[in-house]
This record gives C-alpha cells, structure tokens and sequence, in this order.
C-alpha cells in the first residue's frame, strides 16, 4: 500500500508541479480503476489542461459522474482541479 501511495504521489508531482500530461493521464487511469467520481473529474480536468491524449472511455466516465452532479459541485471541482497546476 505504502508504495502505491508513494506512485500516486510522485504522479501528482509530476503532473501538477512539472506539467506532466502522461503523470495525469496515469492518475486518471488509477481514479477510473479505483471508481473515483470526484477526484476522477479533478484529473480529468488536469490531463485536459495539460493537453494529455484522453480517449473516449475517459470522457464518458467524467459524463456519467458529471451528469449526477450539480453546477455548483462542477464549479468547485473546476476550481480544485485549476488550483492543482501551479503557474
């Protein structure tokens, strides 16, 4: 478990202080495998600002949660996921 949690750790720095598209994407693969709902959607939002290569199957597992959420919910989640990337 300890090494997992170093891995996502070490992709979340890769992704959110060095601008890693692959590091989201991979953190976004993990939240899908683990069916995360917001977390999933605030690495969503990342790998998407980072210009990662997202495919179908990771747009329809954001649509299906986004769709049970309401604006206010995606508007923070928006905002925690623009927080995550620093400039």
């Amino acid at each position: 478990m300890a090494s997992t949690r170093l891995a996502t750790a070490r992709l979340t720095e890769r992704a959110c202080l060095e601008g890693d598209a692959h590091a989201a994407l991979a953190l976004l693969d993990q939240s899908i495998v683990l069916r995360h709902r917001r977390i999933a959607l605030i690495r969503y939002l990342l790998a998407q600002q980072l210009g990662a290569p997202l495919e179908a199957r990771h747009h329809q597992y954001v649509e299906r949660i986004a769709a049970r959420l309401s604006a206010d919910t995606l508007s923070r989640i928006a905002g925690a996921a623009r927080a995550r990337l620093r400039p």
